[in-house]
């Protein structure tokens, strides 16, 4: 079997870490090349050629060169395999960090190229400024990370024998022998805003005294930049007890092994690797679940008891003026943005849902409210008391009964149904069905766009753009 993996870029980065995985788990069993933008400095075991026309695109780029750059892949591939590349497998390709990308792919599948499109993150998932406004291309196979992006677009329109479920795998981490733990909790994040970070500040208010919160990367894009230095300034200002960018002293298996146990506080993820991976190391994760990624693990015997789904906050601990205000810009303006027509009395129902019994969900907040909560968490010592009142679990954040056993409990879980082993075959299976089975079907976005924009359940840090 002759694979072509295709990928914007080869920097690190979640979705790379996937494609490394998938091209050294069927090297031996297939043909490999992989095609990218940028080769960056990643090493693998094929031949990798770099392609400019595949990378995102520069800031006031003109773009014309759609069919060279499909010209030139094909060249590629019949200098490569003179009888012919069986599939290629495209990492996501409905994302526009190239506004070029959709139309290459359609030229490609005009050649005649069997095509497995593999979606990772959704432009319609909070990210309007990577949306493509043509169609997604039809008539060929199509992979996602978990059940609820399988779920979403079977309701949009692909077929099941054309739609493929392959979870990532999970190797796990190995603890240095020498590695002790100390008193850190430790969240393992490049910081972004999605993440939550205020959420994780809000935590270490509640630590017993000798603990201090860890956080490992920044973030990359200025956006997200922003908002995490201001994160670090006023935490400086309150005293709270953390370090930021601990990862650029520390690899990544000493901070995780020396570590207490993990966190996260994350609102929205792809597959989810962050609660699967800490287990691995031995390491009691705590922290928020998701409900609609956590399903997946806990359907195969990963035990999630130490997770919470929400922190409820008195509603007067907020300008609450302000807050239904920007809440109701934020709905509106992603409705806007994606052409998805809502109701108005829809919208003031949801948001009355949202706030009954005067409590809102803490990580329905941006980052300005969350600062309005953890002023008064870090100024008043009575409001700590309240906050346990309304969230018990907080008088003993991160204790739970037999940890021991909940540890031993995932690790076999995850070893059992995320190894290597299983991911291979999967792997080779979805590929003899995307060479063997054609199919006919088309996604409908404005299927997908009502899939994502979900006003019962809308946070702000995901849908609305970054305000001191």
């Amino acid at each position: 079997m002759k694979v072509a993996f295709v990928h914007y870029h080869l920097k690190t980065g979640g979705v790379n870490t996937v494609l490394k995985a998938q091209v050294e788990a069927v090297h031996e069993h297939c043909e490999t090349l992989v095609l990218t933008g940028d080769r960056s400095n990643i090493i693998l075991p094929c031949k990798i050629v770099e392609i400019p026309g595949l990378g995102y695109d520069l800031p006031n780029a003109k773009l014309s060169y759609t069919d060279r750059v499909a010209e030139r892949i094909l060249a590629i591939l019949s200098e490569k395999w003179p009888g012919g590349c069986d599939l290629l497998h495209i990492h996501n390709p409905t994302l526009a960090k190239n506004r070029q990308f959709l139309q290459i792919i359609k030229r490609l599948q005009q050649a005649g190229l069997n095509l497995f499109l593999q979606i990772h993150d959704f432009a319609e998932d909070g990210r309007p400024n990577t949306y493509f406004e043509e169609e997604y291309p039809a008539n060929c196979h199509y992979g996602v990370i978990n059940t609820r992006d399988a779920d979403i677009l079977e309701t949009a329109g692909l077929k099941k024998q054309g739609l493929h479920i392959l979870p990532n795998p999970v190797e796990g981490f190995f603890v240095p022998a020498d590695c002790r733990p100390n008193a850190t909790v430790i969240y393992p994040v490049r910081a972004i805003r999605r993440k939550n970070l205020g959420e994780a500040l809000l935590l270490s208010c509640f630590f017993d005294p000798v603990l201090r919160l860890a956080i490992t990367q920044p973030p990359n894009s200025p956006v997200d930049m922003a908002a995490y230095r201001d994160w670090i300034k006023w935490s400086k200002q309150a005293l709270l007890p953390v370090d930021f960018e601990v990862g650029s002293t520390l690899d990544f298996p000493t901070l995780i092994g020396g570590a207490e146990s993990v966190i996260t506080t994350s609102i929205n993820e792809g597959f989810g690797l962050t609660f699967l991976e800490p287990w691995t190391a031995g390491k009691l994760l705590w922290g928020r679940r998701i409900p609609e990624i956590c399903t997946d693990f806990e359907n195969k015997g990963v035990r999630l008891d130490s997770l919470y789904e929400r922190i409820d906050v008195p509603l007067p601990w907020i300008d609450i003026d302000s807050f239904t205000r920007d809440w109701h810009k934020a709905v509106f303006d992603a409705c806007a943005h994606y052409g998805h027509a809502i109701d108005v009395d829809e919208v003031s129902h949801a948001f009355a849902q949202m706030t009954s019994c005067g409590m809102v969900d803490f990580g329905l907040l941006n980052e300005k409210f969350q600062r309005q909560v953890l002023s008064r968490l870090t100024t008043d010592p009575s409001t700590k008391k309240e906050m346990i009142d309304l969230n018990p679990w907080l008088a003993k954040p991160g204790i739970v009964p037999d940890p021991d056993g909940l540890i031993h409990n995932n690790r076999l879980a995850i070893k059992r149904h995320y190894n290597l082993q299983q991911y291979r075959n999967r792997l080779l299976e979805i590929y003899q069905d995307v060479i063997s089975q054609p199919v006919h079907h088309r996604i409908d976005k404005r299927s997908l766009v009502e899939s994502f924009i979900d006003i019962n359940h809308f946070p702000l840090l995901k849908w609305s753009v970054y305000e001191r």
